[in-house]
């Protein structure tokens, strides 16, 4: 059991008022960590410890070559604590330790270098014009760090987002006040330790435990925040812009998804269970990228329903304890009864079970694999985000029906599409109202590639350049000759 505190000003703090609270293991109920339950103050206390760090002391004089340094070093300790970390996601997680080993924790040293690689190249623009007043000038732009970034981290896949968001930040010259789950504190508290140890000025990076309904409306409208980026509920996401839009914040939000996998008529059944699958299923599906919705030709529909089934049921369910299980449990109770209630909701509306009433062990928050036929779309469960390990299959009969149904949704994060048509599959990425498209595969997560969505699931992207630029402002400087 451990005593996670906060990161202010480079100093391990407990919170202000002295409270805190549990953090319980979703695979076995134990007792994790205690963790500080902060308040406004201690919010206060880290902005400004940003906000001075951002311009006074080492960090305000540093080029982008020791930006860079710093971020490559930082990429170090995570790569050698790579085994540690995955352990650390599975416990506050429930979710078995490979995936982390194999996904989580080399993205998470992926990314820092991504953007360490990009600190040093953030190069202005000259412009020539006519002058000013019969006078020739030199116009030239600089790029400069947004400010002071809030970034409020999911507890799906906390270390991932973390650095998601960390280095492009760093990468700009910005400060960081980092807000964890409350349901996934332990990565991110480890990663500070990391960033302390790989020297990294005090108050560059800061970070504040909590409740979310309290610390994240302090950090949000904090007057010294210039910019918000959040990875969450696209309920939570509205009510930010609309804060932030009180003070012209910049925001970056990625919010939920109801992704579709739609499968044409000539795809390869044999081949694409598996991934789709992986689609549904990979985190207890927990992400907001989850291809819950499988749209299928109807020439093929039941013999993928009966395919996927069969895939849902050979999963092994079990703790991330046990080297054999495929798949853990769900983060907390609150998660478990809200995704059994999506399933119960389903079934009263007509939905047909064909896997998931398996047994699951006794102890913690587990569900099994789902599969769902009988489903149209206008039903609840193939409308809201569910965020749990349920899919279903919707028939279609035609191109048009199939990109009619998988964009009539409010959501437009990332599809999926199985066909040995090259022209099908690129006619149909084209319609697709999504801000990520996968051919013959999954949306795969590379710190070169842009992610984010359109319509509710957010604005902004997170990864590659337009990451970076969502810290930088432009600033133009006009000198008369």
């Amino acid at each position: 059991m451990t005593n996670l505190e906060n990161l202010i000003g480079g100093q391990r703090r407990k919170a202000t008022a002295g409270s805190r609270f549990e953090k319980h293991a979703p695979a076995t109920g134990n007792l994790l960590a205690y963790v500080p339950a902060s308040n406004t103050q201690d919010v206060d206390d880290a902005v400004r410890a940003a906000h001075t760090a951002l311009h006074h002391g080492p960090w305000a004089s540093a080029g982008g070559a020791a930006r860079a340094r710093w971020l490559q070093r930082l990429a170090d300790l995570v790569e050698r604590e790579a085994d540690a970390l995955a352990v650390l996601l599975a416990d506050e997680q429930g979710r078995p330790a490979g995936e982390m080993q194999m996904m989580d924790v080399p993205m998470s040293v992926d990314t820092l270098r991504y953007f360490a690689g990009w600190a040093d190249k953030l190069e202005g623009r000259m412009i020539p014009t006519d002058g000013f007043m019969g006078r020739p000038t030199l116009n030239y732009t600089r790029r400069m760090p947004v400010g002071v970034a809030a970034q409020i981290i999911p507890w799906n896949a906390p270390l991932m987002i973390a650095a998601w968001k960390l280095a492009p930040a760093l990468a700009a010259g910005c400060t960081v006040v980092i807000k964890p789950s409350e349901d996934a504190p332990l990565s991110v508290a480890r990663l500070g330790e990391l960033i302390c140890e790989a020297g990294f000025p005090d108050g560059v990076v800061n970070i504040i435990h909590g409740i979310g309904a309290e610390v994240g409306p302090a950090l949000v409208t904090h007057p010294l925040v210039n910019k918000v980026s959040f990875t969450g509920s696209t309920e939570v996401g509205r009510s930010i812009a609309c804060e932030a839009a009180k003070t012209f914040k910049r925001v970056t939000l990625e919010l939920g998804g109801k992704a579709a996998q739609i499968v044409f008529a000539d795809a390869d059944i044999e081949q694409i269970i598996p991934s789709l699958a992986i689609g549904m299923f990979v985190n207890q599906g927990q992400t907001c990228a989850a291809g819950s919705r499988v749209l299928v030709h109807r020439s093929l529909a039941q013999a993928v329903e009966a395919r996927l089934a069969d895939a849902a049921r050979s999963i092994r369910v079990g703790p991330p304890s046990d080297p054999a299980s495929q798949m853990g449990a769900l983060i907390n109770q609150r998660h478990l009864a809200r995704v059994r209630a999506h399933i119960d909701g389903a079934l009263a509306e007509g939905a047909v079970r064909l896997a998931g009433d398996e047994a699951v062990p006794e102890r913690g928050w587990f569900v099994r694999p789902t599969i769902l036929g009988g489903v149209h779309p206008g039903m609840r469960i193939a409308r809201e985000e569910v965020f749990g390990p349920v899919g279903m299959v919707i028939p279609f009969d035609s191109e048009d029906e199939a990109v009619g149904i998988a964009n009539d949704t409010l959501f437009g994060l990332s599809a999926s599409l199985w066909t040995q048509n090259i022209s099908t599959a690129h006619r149909v990425a084209e319609r697709l109202d999504v801000g990520a498209v996968a051919i013959n595969c999954w949306s795969p997560l590379d710190a070169r590639l842009p992610w984010g969505g359109t319509k509710h699931s957010g604005i902004g992207r997170d990864l590659s350049r337009a990451a970076l630029d969502s810290y930088l402002e432009e600033k133009v400087v006009t000198a008369a000759l």
